[in-house]
Order: structure tokens, then sequence, then C-alpha cells
């Protein structure tokens, strides 16, 4: 009961990271030592799957792809996305440049650890790294694009986001963002139950997970140190989205009769001495302090 709680907490973890645009719940699943399970159990969902549930044996079907552990995790995702999607949409009102330099030193913190789990730094695995980060920063200065609720639309935001959701260092808001289709999802969609975004964002989610996840299990298992390099690199370039010190760009748009915003950008700066920065370093600090934390106690449950 004990294991199902923690998974419960990890599952929360990872639902609150992809709520924030450029953080990633796959980084929260590779620090809590489950990524590899987690994807592996997605990958179970395979012909012998379908085949046990049209036998109707249950009992066998829940063992081979592993309910337990993703009934958990499915619980803390939701949960956690339904409970800080209300509390971000204030705190990023009223208190942004705290909630950027909360969520930047958990992902700082995040480069160390993921990249601890590489075991031997050659040259592919260093240009991989490299690559990663490129790539996650040309993603970071990308203009987004104009919010469409159509819905073969939706259901490729859906399975482009929740691939990126998996994939450590690439946020799935971020990508929603970038899509045009943040706000309408994950703020006004899940605040208000919204089922005419949610059932085709959900349809586009499971394909893209049952799919991709089969090629993830694939190239970790046949490359992991250089999967990790890239993974890493994802994570640390992703660090250009969550810089706290920034001015976002707005643009004005029209949607029928009314007018709307949409970010295409931001004015980065370098933080001025006073004490917002200063409460902004410290909770920086403390998003570090907070990753140790989960990665001490991810080691811990390994060693049980």
């Amino acid at each position: 009961m004990i294991g199902y709680i923690l998974n419960i907490f990890k599952g929360a973890l990872m639902g609150a990271a992809n709520v924030i645009p450029g953080v990633s719940g796959g980084t929260m699943a590779l620090l809590t030592g489950i990524f590899e399970k987690l994807i592996n159990s997605i990958k179970a969902f395979d012909l012998t799957a379908i085949r046990l549930a049209c036998t109707f044996k249950f009992k066998e079907l829940f063992e081979h792809i592993d309910i337990r552990f993703l009934s958990a995790i499915g619980i803390g995702v939701i949960g956690s996305i339904l409970t800080v999607a209300r509390i971000l949409e204030y705190l990023f009102e009223h208190h942004a440049l705290y909630v950027w330099a909360f969520f930047f030193g958990l992902i700082l913190a995040s480069v160390y650890f993921v990249g601890k789990k590489i075991s031997k730094r050659t040259l592919p695995v260093i240009l991989l790294f490299a690559l990663g980060t490129a790539i996650a920063v040309a993603i970071a200065f990308m203009e987004p694009a104009a919010q469409n609720d159509s819905i073969p639309y939706l259901i490729l935001c859906g399975a482009v986001a929740m691939c990126s959701m998996i994939l450590p260092g690439l946020s799935g808001s971020f990508v929603l963002l970038l899509m045009g289709n943040y706000e309408l999802v994950m703020i006004e969609a899940v605040n208000t139950f919204n089922l005419k975004v949610i059932i085709p964002m959900g349809i586009g989610a499971v394909g893209g997970l049952v799919v991709f996840s089969r090629f993830l299990s694939w190239i970790f298992k046949k490359f992991h140190d250089q999967t990790i390099a890239l993974l890493t690199g994802f994570i640390f370039g992703s660090l250009a989205i969550l810089w706290p010190w920034k001015d976002a760009v707005i643009q004005l748009f029209e949607k029928g009769d009314e007018m709307k915003e949409k970010v295409i950008g931001y004015d980065y700066a370098l933080p001025e001495l006073n004490a917002e920065t200063g409460i902004a370093l410290a909770i920086m600090l403390a998003g570090v302090v907070i990753i140790a934390l989960v990665e001490t106690m991810a080691g811990k449950m390994k060693e049980d």
C-alpha cells in the first residue's frame, strides 16, 4: 500500500510539471526512477492485451499491463492537473516571476541528476547532449500558432503534447503553447471541464502515447547512454523557456467579435538588485533542494 501511495505522489509530480509551459512530466518520471517502467507498462497495450480483454481474462490483462502501477500514476497525474491548473491560473496572474523562478530551480537541478545516469561520457554522448540542447533552445524561440479548436487539430495537439509530456526535457504544455492551444486546453477546458475540447485531446493523447511508448522503450534498451544524453540536453535547453526575468510579447488578434491575446515570444532581461530578486532566488534554491530530495528518496526506494 505504501508503494501505491508513493506512485500516486510520483504521478502528482508528473501532473504538476505538465501544467507548466517549459516543464516536462517525463523529467519527473526520470528523476523518481519510474520512466522506463512507465514506458514499458504503456507499451503493454498491445495485441495480447486486446486478446485478453476480448476473452474477459481480466486478471491476466491487469497483470500484463501492470494496472496497479498505471492506476496509481494516473490518479496522481489527473488529480494534480485538475488542482494545479486552478492554482497556477492565480499564481501566474499575480506572482509570475516566482513561479518561473521555482521551476527554473527544479529544471536546473534536474540537468545534474538526470546527467548522472549516464555511465560513459563518450564523444557521441557529448554531441547528443549538445544536439538536445540546441533543439530545445530552438523550440523556445519559435513563434506560437493561433488558437484552433477544430476536432482534427485538437486530436493532433493531444498526440504531440502527450509524446512531449512523457519525453524528459520537452514540455507538453509548452508544445501546446506553440500550437496555440495552451490556454484553450490547460486553463479554459480543464477549469470548465469542456468535453468538446477534452475528448478529442484525449483521443489524440492515448493514440500518441501507445505508439510513441513502443519507440521509446526500444531506443532506451538499444542506446541507453546516448538517449539519456539527448534527453539531458533537452532538459538543459528548456531553461531558456523558464528564465524568470522576461516580459511576454503580446499580440492581439480578432476571433469572431472578440479580441484575443497571444504570447508570441519573450523579451529577456537580467535581474535587478532588489528584494523581489532576492525572494525569486530563494524560491529558485527551494526548487533545487526539492529535486535533490526527490532524487534522494528515489534512490532509497530503489535500495529498499
